[in-house]
């Protein structure tokens, strides 16, 4: 299996302006949350990338990609039926080829030489099967998550046989059917943004298009869930964080955390120290 497509989803009609926003990456240049997720993606070797866009949107994200828009696509998801449909639409640029698929309201920081999407990536070639990006998550969590459910691979303390994923989960279906062996207490592996997807995920949503009415919102979640049923699927636990920017607060957690891990951090706590001193004297 080798990896050399990407598919990043940002039309969400509620965060259809997220990728546009400006951050100061950790190399201290200021980029589009977009152009930081392409960077992500080609990292892994990829070297064409789809953009899939509510209506309308192309120019502005064509903008915010920057000098990489050479190697674009864009697609529009003409209906908002959902993220499932978003992936779907891709199914022409995929073209019964294994795909990287990161999602635009989700940036990623590593905690080894590699980058996130290339430790997956480097998971999937090696294992020849599909491989999601997971996170042990805490239970307050699991609103903004799609959640998955099974065995730890042994030997390999990081990687996963997927059995169930179901999206966004309560608690008490948590509790009942997604508790992974060796995870702490109150924890699930969180889906983190970042899979790599074998082509049957497109043959797995074209059949549930086929059963859904035109009102139905698709999730990709459900797709995903058959694919564990029907072949070899994995999670692997990235060392690295995620930081959903289309949450409360989002974007200032992001960056932050770009800020902590790049070249102007001493700048950053100096300026946190000062702000968080003169707070004080306020109160005082």
């Amino acid at each position: 299996m080798r990896i050399r497509k990407a598919v990043i989803t940002a039309a969400g009609p509620s965060q259809r302006g997220l990728p546009q926003q400006n951050l100061v990456d950790r190399d201290g240049v200021q980029k589009t949350a977009l152009r930081i997720v392409i960077e992500e993606a080609t990292s892994a070797g990829v070297e064409e990338v789809c953009i899939v866009h509510c209506p309308g949107d192309r120019e502005a994200y064509a903008k915010a990609a920057g000098d990489v828009g050479a190697r674009l696509t864009f697609v529009p998801q003409e209906s908002p039926r959902g993220y499932g449909h978003a992936v779907y639409c891709a199914r022409e640029f995929v073209a019964g080829d294994p795909f990287l698929h990161l999602v635009s309201d989700h940036l990623h920081i590593s905690q080894t030489s590699l980058r996130c999407a290339q430790q997956v990536v480097q998971v999937a070639e090696r294992e020849n099967c599909a491989v999601s990006a997971v996170q042990a998550t805490r239970e307050s969590m699991l609103p903004y998550y799609g959640t998955v459910g099974g065995t730890r691979v042994s030997k390999q303390p990081d990687l996963y046989t997927i059995e169930r994923v179901v999206e966004k989960p309560t608690p008490t279906e948590a509790e009942q059917s997604l508790i992974v062996p060796g995870l702490r207490a109150g924890r699930y592996l969180c889906f983190f943004g970042i899979h790599v997807l074998t082509p049957a995920v497109m043959d797995l949503l074209a059949e549930l298009i086929e059963k859904s009415t035109p009102s139905d919102r698709l999730q990709l979640s459900d797709a995903l869930n058959r694919l564990a049923g029907k072949e070899r699927y994995l999670a692997l636990e990235v060392r690295g964080q995620r930081y959903n920017i289309g949450v409360k607060y989002g974007l200032l957690m992001a960056q932050l955390a770009l800020g902590f891990e790049g070249q102007d951090r001493d700048e950053i706590l100096t300026l946190l120290v000062e702000l968080l001193a003169t707070r004080q004297q306020v109160r005082s």
